[in-house]
């Protein structure tokens, strides 16, 4: 694969990024794909490993040495029509997704890895300025319906996948514009939502309709579901007029933090920081919530703690500190130990150097107020752990100076209102009961309803939507058909 001495010869190269002082001004993209150039040095370096886990690092099991080799031979066409063949979207996870085929790489045991990453986005760019990404409608419809609830990435691809297999496919989506949390979660520095609304085009040519600010599931909004809806439509209804049904919403609940001063005005979930941050950069109205010269805190260390940074950034916050209740992780990892799975080492992200202050092994303990229902303060310890269990430092106890108090601790579990109107049985975390292997794989207890994402398997990565919904896509067609299907898992 590549060139047989390519990762003896050429470093890894890391893709651009604009300057701090320039993208914290704004909320377009700021990471440039490499060159052609660049591109084809990188997939050189993709070696020829006999055994690539790369491909089972990936959850969609991108065929990655392959890609990597066309690219490096300046084979791009051909390198677009493999990635397609196991990603339907991977100019998202050539953006958003944490790389674990990376962390897979053979040449990473002792060395950088290949960028395989950087190379998908360069790969699926160029696709796009060429116009080598046309609309795949089948050349025979089956007479089917399926209704898909949710237009996340799990969502998009079932509804894909299944529209090329000949259905007649109808998404629903709760809110007023199409991609779930890909449009309303993640800020628009890290996806541009122009890619979202340029594959909803490809996809309505080939068949997919789109019906939005419609909440499945309830005739009314439901108490803690917040939404643009101004239609409903019941599960009965859904069952009535399709002949299958894929539940694909995300895992919208998150986890509280309840503490004394908790009701205090000033702290929010991160969604409702972000949420209403994107719709105001699509003109959707303006955020209600500024970081505007206030005292940021953050209360958990993961991607969604990192939008929170980020965001807190471009509106001008005076400070921003991010606290994460794990010790900190170490620099490098172990990697004999821990290859070639995904593993634990300190990750920055590019809004954490854009400015932010990060405290490991702290353990929230209580909101203080300004005598005015506002939270002003936080007081916090910190912790250690001791076989397995959390123990307070004596006589660590601190306060940090708080004005807006962000909590993005992760996601428990789906919105349970619209599973209890389905009457589908839930796991003890509270996601859809559906099994991913055997016959009935993604079917739920109920009669011609599935299940596929977050939704079902909890909160997850993109990748892993993307690939829940494909293989989704694949048991609903051999639902339709008697058992036969030839969509690819």
């Amino acid at each position: 694969m590549g060139k047989p001495t390519g990762f003896k010869e050429f470093p890894r190269q890391s893709e651009s990024y604009a300057p701090i002082e320039e993208r914290v001004k704004n909320y377009k993209e700021f990471v440039g794909h490499l060159t052609d150039e660049q591109a084809t040095i990188q997939g050189a370096r993709c070696m020829d490993c006999g055994i690539p886990f790369c491909n089972n690092g990936c959850p969609v099991n991108n065929i990655i040495p392959d890609w990597n080799d066309l690219v490096y031979r300046g084979e791009w066409e051909k390198a677009i029509t493999v990635l397609h063949s196991t990603n339907n979207f991977p100019e998202f996870t050539g953006r958003i997704c944490p790389a674990p085929c990376e962390a897979a790489c053979t040449l990473g045991i002792n060395c950088d890895p290949v960028g395989i990453k950087s190379i998908e986005h360069a790969i699926i760019d160029k696709a796009w300025e060429k116009g080598w990404v046309k609309p795949q409608a089948p050349v025979i419809k089956s007479g089917k319906k399926v209704a898909v609830v949710g237009s996340g990435p799990a969502g998009l691809a079932a509804a894909q996948q299944l529209a090329r297999a000949g259905h007649d496919v109808t998404v629903f989506e709760k809110n007023g514009r199409v991609g779930g949390l890909l449009r309303y979660g993640i800020p628009d520095f890290k996806l541009d939502k122009g890619l979202i609304d340029r594959r909803m085009e490809q996809m309505q040519a080939e068949g997919v309709s789109f019906r939005t600010n419609t909440l499945v599931g309830a005739k009314s909004v439901p108490a803690g579901i917040t939404c643009d809806a101004s239609n409903f439509v019941t599960p009965e209804q859904l069952k009535k007029d399709f002949d299958a049904v894929v539940l694909s919403g995300g895992s919208e609940v998150p986890r509280d933090l309840p503490i004394p001063g908790r009701e205090l005005d000033g702290i929010h979930f991160a969604l409702e920081f972000l949420i209403p941050q994107n719709k105001e950069v699509a003109g959707d109205g303006a955020n209600p919530i500024s970081a505007k010269g206030k005292h940021v805190v953050v209360i958990g260390g993961g991607d969604t703690g990192s939008d929170c940074v980020g965001t807190s950034n471009r509106h001008g916050a005076l400070s921003i500190t991010q606290l994460e209740l794990m010790p900190r992780p170490p620099e490098e990892e172990n990697k004999p130990l821990t290859w070639p799975y995904w593993p634990i080492k300190l990750r920055t992200s590019s809004s954490h150097k854009e400015g932010c202050v990060r405290e490991f092994a702290v353990a929230s303990k209580e909101f203080v107020t300004d005598g005015n229902g506002h939270v002003k303060a936080l007081k916090a310890v910190r912790v250690e752990w001791k076989d397995g269990k959390m123990v307070e430092v004596p006589g660590s106890e601190f306060e940090l100076q708080a004005d807006l108090v962000l909590l993005a601790m992760g996601f428990v579990h789906p919105i349970s209102p619209i599973l209890e109107a389905f009457g589908v049985n839930k796991d003890r975390r509270g996601n859809i009961a559906a099994s991913t292997e055997g016959e009935g794989c993604y079917a739920t207890n109920v009669p011609k309803v599935f299940a596929a994402g977050d939704m079902r398997r909890g909160q997850s990565l993109v990748v892993w939507a993307i690939r829940e919904g494909r293989q989704c896509a694949r048991a609903v067609d051999a639902f339709l058909n008697g058992g036969k299907t030839l969509l690819p898992r």
